[in-house]
């Protein structure tokens, strides 16, 4: 059986932040986990997920993430908050 070539042409990718529930811990004063991820809608399966730096929010997180997947061609979707100028450069 031969193995079908993965494209990602067309697909929709939306990548969000998201803060992990129940992760902060008041009494160790340990700040609450922020993860970004690339979510495959069709697939409807994660793609990939990094956790945000201690005081930091998605904004710094979000660059990094879609370099690491192979998602060329693909139609990548983000919410208010990635609309930065390091993040959605305008041509």
């Amino acid at each position: 059986m031969k193995s079908a070539e993965v494209s990602s042409l067309g697909e929709i990718i939306a990548i969000n932040g998201k803060t992990v529930r129940r992760s902060f811990d008041k009494r160790s004063k340990q700040a609450a986990i922020h993860m970004v991820s690339a979510f495959a809608a069709e697939n409807r399966v994660v793609l990939g997920q990094i956790k945000t730096s201690d005081k930091s929010n998605e904004i710094t997180a979000v660059p990094d993430l879609p370099s690491k997947l192979d998602i060329k061609g693909a139609v990548v979707t983000i919410d208010a908050m990635g609309c930065q100028k390091a993040i959605a450069p305008y041509h």
